[in-house]
């Protein structure tokens, strides 16, 4: 159990009406799930990683695709949609470099169109949250 939510359940509370929303949104289950395994693999939370790569798997996604995850750029396992939305979760994830580049966004918007934009930049901005709460106490996965 985290230490947050043992001495600090509000944080908790807080999170859940934010998952509440992703779980809303129309973006497709397992593109959520690729956004959040991306964006903590670029933060380095093992525990996210671990918790939805599972959740991927368990959505039909491909070992293929998600052993590839790393390296989406070089592969050509991604459609168009999803590509866009891991640049944007990548640009989102490293927002202190500068933010989502003019022509990162304009893309986004042409394929994703403003309302799926906005609910990637939301999934990242999320399980950003989720990687700094796992990672600062110090929240390990379990061994299968």
């Amino acid at each position: 159990m985290s230490l947050f939510k043992k001495t600090e359940p509000r944080i908790y509370e807080a999170m859940s009406v934010a998952e509440t929303q992703l779980e809303a949104f129309d973006l497709d289950p397992k593109l959520k799930e690729l956004i959040k395994i991306r964006a903590s693999q670029m933060n380095g939370c093992g525990f996210c990683i671990n918790m939805h790569t599972k959740d991927a798997r368990d959505l039909g996604e491909t070992e293929q695709r998600l052993y590839g995850l790393s390296a989406w750029w070089e592969t050509p396992f991604f459609t168009e949609q999803e590509e866009i939305a891991l640049k944007v979760t990548e640009e989102v994830t490293t927002i202190s470099d500068g933010g989502i580049p003019d022509e990162v966004y304009e893309e986004a918007i042409a394929v994703l169109g403003e309302q799926q934009f906005a609910q990637v930049v939301f999934t990242a901005i999320t399980i950003n949250s989720w990687n700094r709460i796992a990672i600062s106490s110090h929240l390990m996965p379990e061994k299968d």
